[in-house]
């Protein structure tokens, strides 16, 4: 898609349901990961220009409390290196060694900003901490042939049912080709790797106008073709929210935190480019929400793919003349 404005001018489309079933302002959690500065000179400035309380969790994890956007944490992202968080001690000889590992890994390993969920009309607040983190030095994906850095995003389901998860699925299945290649992945992610597709077989599995599972059948079909938190969206930790037992009797020791959102993975993070924001791939997410709420686009857009015989790219543009229709 050509775009005749810097992204930072891009306005954030709001999807077609913008609340929960509480009826509040659904929300959105963003994670981008960045070197450059430590994790502490980060926070300090992110707490300069937004205020809030500043926590100390380790010498190399930070969380900024009750800040004009929200809480947020900024951590190497590296889980070897923050062992209070898993033994809940800091205590002992592990931490000191951590920490000093850590003064010497951050040059390798990025950073990760986290922030706690943020209001879906907020969400063009981030741009405001691009700028911060560009301030004292970030850099992103563009930077180094190392530097496979990604930007992911946590919506929140607009309702906790089998019907809404199978719509997203089947929208985001459908629409990943063009997705991936707008998306424009930095050739570092080329070589070093980045999540992979759906299986082609579950894909056209679910593709079907007739797949409208229960919630237990989707979770076994998802995990029989999907036991992996490798795929650019990762159903994983909304089917261990709807059931623990179920993912974990695949899945037993795999790192997933329950939650009802969707857990969306992206390739590239371009922090040190002033152009650069947040927009272009949230809009992009916006069009697979769009899709999945109309039933029958949804179901006639299946049947299409189902018939179709090229190859992946000529189906993203399949994908894109839909979009535009």
């Amino acid at each position: 898609m050509a775009q005749t404005a810097l992204s930072t001018d891009i306005d954030f489309d709001l999807p077609p349901i913008l609340h929960n079933a509480r009826g509040e302002m659904r929300t959105v959690g963003v994670e981008i990961e960045f070197v450059g500065p430590s994790a502490e000179k980060a926070v300090q400035a992110l707490q300069e220009a937004l205020g809030g309380r500043l926590i100390e969790e380790d010498p190399h994890a930070f969380t900024l409390k009750e800040s004009v956007i929200g809480d947020l944490t900024v951590e190497l992202d590296s889980r070897i290196l923050h062992p209070g968080k898993q033994s809940g001690t800091r205590s002992g000889v592990l931490p000191k060694i951590a920490a000093l590992f850590g003064f010497a890994a951050r040059y390798l390993v990025p950073c990760e900003l986290v922030t706690a969920p943020i209001p879906l009309d907020r969400l063009q607040e981030i741009n405001r901490i691009l700028t911060i983190l560009r301030g004292v030095g970030a850099k992103g994906t563009q930077d180094a042939l190392v530097y496979a850095f990604g930007l992911h995003f946590n919506p929140e389901a607009p309702r906790l049912d089998a019907a809404t998860v199978t719509a997203f699925m089947k929208s985001f299945a459908l629409l990943n080709s063009w997705l991936r290649r707008e998306a424009s992945p930095d050739a570092t992610r080329n070589l070093l790797g980045f999540a992979d597709p759906f299986p082609t077989e579950y894909v056209r599995r679910i593709a079907s106008p007739n797949y409208w599972p229960d919630i237990a059948a989707f979770i076994d079909d998802y995990l029989a073709f999907n036991p992996t938190r490798n795929r650019d969206l990762d159903l994983l930790p909304l089917l261990h929210y709807f059931d623990e037992t179920r993912v974990r009797a695949v899945l037993p020791n795999e790192k997933i935190n329950g939650r009802p959102t969707f857990h969306y993975r992206l390739p590239d993070a371009r922090l040190s480019d002033p152009g650069w924001s947040i927009a272009p791939d949230w809009n992009r997410w916006v069009c697979v929400e769009r899709l999945a709420a109309d039933r029958e686009r949804l179901d006639a857009f299946g049947a299409a793919f189902l018939s179709f015989e090229g190859e992946d790219k000529s189906w993203a543009n399949v994908a894109e003349q839909v979009l535009r229709s």
